[in-house]
């Protein structure tokens, strides 16, 4: 069934292909429907235990349900939150299943968490080609990010939010009142939203989002980053940095708010195994802190799908794709190893998991962490990173193209993946004549074969099957 619905994943080990193949045949039991006194849309995708649905998990999950062949909705998991906007743009991030109203804690009196709508969308955009939405939810877009600048931006310039507006509970930030995650991530709200006013070719959007965009970003690198330690810090109420090393600093790698010799830096944290160079990538703590835990302890050490995620498309946005491959790689082997222990013990997929073995992270004192089978984490490491980095698929919809990015030829590649009206397959192995390229297309696209350090090109590929020859190209 799994295999006719949604895309086969070929590579060579074949564990990847079945925790990959698993995650879709475990998500079909996720959905849930809205009721007219919730004012929910008709199917959302949460974990089945759950009473709320949560601005963080609906965002990244649509990451992944992009790739269901149109079976399972993606775009509902936005919209639910975008009809619960309120008259001055604020956008709750919870609300309960039950009444549909906002669920607000003491710790985040606002209810506001991690901007990153314009993200989701801008990925939505290249993956589904829906244009129309784009007009559609940018006034909620605007009016969002302009009730986060009213409400969270002080006279410094920079956003002002709790600890728990970022996820990370009980992450060591004490002191911090400007945080470098949620600053970044404003950064980073900017700047999509003007790249989809440039796909609507609305120049004032453009302009104006791009002028938000270097506003924060100047501020962030004058005031948040520190050459010594080559790492971006949160700061106290008086814009002194407080000098914790947490996975947050690492969100400037997914825009161009770093420069070349930062960048550089950034990268040597992740490889150092006194900071965040742990087996398993990546650890939400350094662990040359005093708090790190090795089995994770919450926020301070555990490894987080959606964190290692979003540094591995950080380190796509700065070109680094071998290093984003090889991670992706080596955080899948941990989730593998925990899923198929040795001798006797259950296994079962994670929230998170250990930073330096396998298995799943702990918190003394909070039985419920970490959460089994919570997929709108798990889907994000064994369905999109699976595509996007492992094979190296990157597909956008509105320019009819495929790249595939590898460091090596391998026998891999996928098989019925639906791009609205076409559906394609792409796969690799080695014949007597060297290394081939199967293709098979319903419409005409184009492909770009990009094997790293070795040569680039791009061929239109016609409808029907063909087949390419790697050494002739």
């Amino acid at each position: 069934m799994v295999k006719k619905e949604f895309p086969t994943i070929h590579f060579y080990d074949q564990d990847f292909v079945d925790i990959y193949e698993q995650t879709w045949a475990w998500i079909q039991d996720y959905w849930q429907r809205g009721t007219r006194s919730s004012g929910l849309q008709s199917r959302f995708f949460v974990s089945p235990e759950t009473d709320r649905i949560n601005q963080f998990d609906a965002i990244f999950s649509t990451f992944f349900l992009v790739y269901s062949n149109r079976k399972y909705p993606e775009t509902p998991q936005l919209d639910n939150f975008y009809g619960k906007q309120e008259a001055d743009g604020a956008i709750r991030c919870e609300y309960s299943i039950k009444s549909g109203k906002p669920i607000l804690t003491d710790d985040n009196p606002e209810g506001v968490g991690p901007p990153l709508f314009a993200w989701a969308e801008h990925n939505l955009y290249h993956k589904i080609g829906n244009k129309k939405r784009i007009k559609d939810v940018m006034p909620i877009l605007e009016a969002h990010y302009n009730w986060l600048e009213t409400t969270f931006r002080d006279d410094s310039g920079m956003y002002a939010v709790p600890v728990a507006a970022t996820t990370m509970t009980n992450a060591p930030r004490n002191g911090a009142h400007y945080l470098i995650d949620f600053n970044a991530q404003q950064a980073l709200n900017a700047h999509f939203i003007a790249e989809l006013g440039h796909i609507l070719n609305d120049k004032d959007i453009e302009f104006r989002y791009r002028q938000r965009f270097f506003s924060i970003k100047t501020r962030v690198n004058q005031q948040m980053w520190n050459d010594e330690a080559g790492f971006y810090f949160d700061l106290d109420v008086k814009q002194q940095q407080v000098p914790v090393k947490t996975i947050a600093g690492f969100w400037p790698l997914l825009t161009r708010m770093p420069n070349e010799a930062r960048v550089e830096k950034l990268l040597a944290h992740l490889s150092n195994t006194k900071t965040f160079g742990t087996e398993n990538p990546f650890p939400s703590l350094a662990a040359d802190e005093p708090d790190f835990s090795e089995d994770g302890n919450g926020y301070r050490g555990s490894v987080f799908p959606p964190l290692t995620f979003f540094i591995v498309k950080g380190l796509e946005v700065q070109q680094q794709y071998e290093l984003a491959r090889e991670y992706a790689i080596r955080h899948l082997y941990y989730m593998l190893d925990t899923l198929h222990p040795e001798g006797r013990e259950k296994g079962s997929v994670w929230e998170a998991y250990k930073p330096t073995r396998d298995g799943a992270a702990e918190w003394k004192g909070n039985d419920a962490f970490p959460r089994e089978m919570h997929l709108p984490y798990i889907g994000l490491s064994t369905i999109a990173l699976m595509i996007e980095n492992v094979v190296g698929l990157e597909v956008s919809l509105p320019r009819k193209t495929v790249r595939w990015t590898v460091p090596t030829l391998e026998i891999m590649g996928i098989e019925n993946l639906s791009l609205k009206r076409n559906t394609i397959t792409i796969l690799s192995k080695k014949s007597g004549r060297g290394w081939e390229i199967r293709h098979e297309s319903e419409k005409l696209y184009y492909f770009t074969l990009d094997l790293l350090g070795d040569k680039t090109k791009t061929l239109p590929i016609p409808s029907g099957k063909c087949s390419m020859l790697v050494e002739k190209l």
